[in-house]
């Protein structure tokens, strides 16, 4: 199958063919047909994780960008699965980045998890185990939390958003605080 000549459908070659190409030539276009056929995925789980679409059309740019350098650096096995990583971690990443403020109002909540895992140097599985904690939330507490804590949205916002009457939007928020103390206090478990 020879990529000269005439061009084949991404969906044609295998991703283990693709990225060889990439990675022995350079050329963007193998890198960009490998990504091309998962782009409904990452733009799914940064939709996921970022809740904004606009901001996950940007994350899935700044993605591709950084597979050009980090696709040579590791072994690849299953590109996909690989790739899924490296999105849900970018995602994080970028959560980090312009949330960690806004989840320091859970600090009276959790400051004990949060201050243990400083003392360790390890704040990267401080948030690692807040996700975890997050996912471990009923799916009530975590969309009422997500859109409380995240996007920075009112009772009232909350509740239109979901639906939810007010009590209940409080009280999904309340169990939900009190249910990430208790899973961060054993330490993400």
């Amino acid at each position: 199958m020879s990529w000269f000549g005439k061009r084949s459908k991404p969906t044609e070659v295998s991703d283990e063919v693709l990225l060889e190409h990439f990675r022995q030539s350079g050329d963007l276009i193998y890198l960009g047909d490998l990504f091309e056929k998962y782009m409904p995925l990452v733009f799914g789980v940064c939709l996921k994780y970022l809740g904004d679409e606009e901001v996950s059309k940007d994350a899935v740019m700044q993605i591709f960008e950084g597979l050009t350098i980090k696709v040579n650096k590791f072994e690849i096995k299953n590109f996909k699965s690989w790739l899924y990583v490296f999105t849900r971690n970018h995602c994080l990443m970028q959560i980090r980045a312009g949330y960690r403020f806004k989840f320091e109002n859970l600090d009276d909540v959790m400051e004990s998890a949060f201050e243990k895992h400083l003392e360790d140097g390890d704040k990267e599985g401080y948030f690692m185990s807040l996700d975890k904690c997050m996912a471990k939330l009923n799916e009530q507490q975590q969309q009422c939390v997500s859109l409380f804590y995240l996007k920075e949205k009112t009772y009232k916002q909350v509740a239109e958003n979901t639906g939810f009457s007010m009590n209940e939007v409080k009280s999904f928020i309340q169990n939900g605080k009190r249910n990430l103390k208790i899973c961060m206090e054993n330490n993400g478990g």
